[in-house]
């Protein structure tokens, strides 16, 4: 972490609020990185290994993925979100093995990798891996690969390796990889979405050119890319891409460029809690494109999406400057908001952030378009009845209920229409009270000041809550001042799990700033919750 990111963390600098003053540099830091703050990412990193390693920072990628290797031979969170990332790496590994160049040293680390793999990872049943985006592709991709370079190596080094062909998760074939491949093989057009996962497609993005920054904002598909068509073939993509592995040191995030969605997230979760912020015009600027018929996309690279446009259309009206959320329409279906045009599941938060726009967009119009009240008033009972029994709500877009739980709260609590969706609130305030750990902090797997603040902002949204949940609060709160409060595990679904570092900190300092108002008379600073020496955990 840069110095920069380290004064962002750090707290007051003007000798104003300190809430303010830290989400300032916070902003600051938007500007500094338009491509995003991710931590890195094994998957990434890997790809880059095993497919490019003329960009510079190889052998610092390679030292990334053998520090991160777990003692189980894993990569990555726990549960079945490792296999991906340790596929990822032991394909990677092995690509670097058949070099020469890296020594006989990466043998141990491989052969433990492929025992993680033949152990548990590759034998769960494919329905219960997580529902990560394109996990029926990039599976049979890397086992594929991996399969072909153990059958290439010289007897000596097989004879060191468990060599048994890896197979695939019971349920899972390799026949939608084949059909797409062959799809690009024959010149058909592909939805925009599948160019996130160029990288194990054997395909040409449509929009390969000079000028294009990033094949659907993925370094791993845009390093793919470059090394087919040469660097010269896209001189805007090649010098993001050492941009990147600059700024990483080596190893590589995904996504990026996340540009509008992490502008989005920051500046709407700051307002929420009530954080004044004036950020530079040209920022603004960058989120304008949520007006359009057909809204905005995360990053270039990506097609537009109802979660990104929702977001941002909630963060401009916070900010003063609302706009009509008419691009919304485009996603409607019959269950509710779908993401993106023919999106696999349902996902409850893209429909509590289009309730935040509609809701931003009634309350500031009250003759607008009956049509946007009977959205308010339909997602006011779709979203409690996604509800799960204990209380609290699932995403495919992140790993941690506390996430999906604060975006329906907040939206049904301030936007909200009926009895449905007060109950709704009531019943999940009770369920993080409930769900509370004994040092005070809140986690799926284990504690985290990411999940920690959302829990908060449920509490602080409920308007029920009442002296147990003013205890749960202070206890919360005091846990985000602790060393353990201060690293945030990857928790975003992408093709792994991943961490936007600056979307996390503004929760927390969210959080930090909602309940240092409720925690009257604790000496406990916003300036310093959760936030002095924060380390991203991969």
């Amino acid at each position: 972490m840069s110095d920069g990111a380290f004064r962002v963390l750090a707290g007051p600098v003007t000798g104003g609020d300190p809430a303010t003053d830290t989400a300032r540099e916070l902003i600051a830091g938007l500007v500094l990185r338009p491509w995003g703050q991710v931590a890195p990412s094994v998957y990434e990193t890997g790809r880059l290994v095993a497919d490019a390693p003329w960009l510079t920072g190889h052998h610092q990628r390679i030292g990334f993925l053998l520090r991160g290797q777990r003692p189980d031979g894993a990569w990555g969170p726990p549960e079945g979100y490792a296999l991906v990332p340790t596929l990822s790496a032991t394909d990677a590994l092995l690509a670097a093995l058949a070099d020469r160049r890296a020594g006989t040293d990466l043998l141990a680390p491989v052969a433990r990798g492929l025992r993680a793999l033949t152990g548990t990872l590759l034998a769960a049943d494919a329905r219960e891996l997580p529902d990560t985006p394109a996990l029926d592709l990039i599976v049979p991709a890397l086992v594929g690969s991996i399969n072909d370079r153990l059958a290439g190596l010289d007897r000596e080094t097989a004879d060191r390796l468990p060599r048994p062909p890896l197979g695939l998760p019971a349920g899972l074939g390799p026949g939608r990889l084949r059909a797409v491949r062959a799809a690009v093989a024959a010149g058909a057009a592909l939805p925009p979405k599948l160019a996130h996962f160029y990288e194990v497609l054997d395909a040409t993005p449509a929009d390969a050119g000079p000028a294009l920054t990033a094949v659907g904002a993925s370094p791993a598909a845009t390093a793919a890319w470059l090394t087919t068509a040469g660097p010269d073939a896209g001189p805007t993509a090649h010098a993001f891409l050492r941009d990147l592995i600059r700024d990483g040191g080596g190893p590589v995030p995904c996504p990026a460029p996340i540009t509008v969605f992490e502008r989005a997230w920051v500046l709407s979760g700051l307002r929420r809690a009530g954080i004044a912020v004036n950020p530079p015009s040209a920022l603004l600027r960058s989120l304008a494109g949520a007006t359009g018929a057909e809204g905005i996309a995360t990053g270039d690279g990506l097609p537009t999406d109802a979660d990104t446009t929702s977001v941002t259309l909630d963060a401009l009206a916070r900010l003063g400057r609302p706009a009509d959320p008419g691009s919304l329409w485009a996603y409607e279906t019959a269950d509710g908001f779908c993401t993106w045009p023919g999106e696999d599941g349902f996902s409850v938060t893209t429909n509590a952030h289009v309730l935040d726009a509609f809701g931003q967009h009634v309350a500031r119009h009250p003759d607008a378009d009956a049509r946007y009240r009977r959205a308010v008033d339909r997602l006011s009972v779709v979203l409690p009845e996604r509800q799960r029994v204990d209380g609290g709500w699932q995403d495919r877009w992140h790993a941690s209920p506390y996430y999906a739980t604060a975006c329906c709260v907040l939206a049904l609590a301030e936007f909200g229409r009926g009895a449905a969706a007060a109950e709704a609130v009531d019943r999940a305030a009770l369920w993080v009270l409930d769900s509370q750990r004994a040092d005070g902090s809140w986690g799926r797997w284990v504690g985290t000041a990411e999940e920690t603040a959302y829990a908060l902002q449920i509490l602080l949204a409920a308007p029920t809550a009442g002296p147990r949940a003013d205890d749960a609060v202070a206890r919360g709160h005091a846990y985000l001042h602790e060393p353990a409060g201060r690293e945030h595990p990857p928790l975003w679904y992408g093709k792994e799990l991943y961490c936007p570092t600056a979307i996390v900190r503004s929760a927390v300092l969210a959080a930090c700033k909602l309940a240092a108002a409720r925690t009257v008379g604790v000496d406990r600073s916003v300036a310093d919750c959760g936030y002095q020496a924060t380390k991203t955990t991969t």
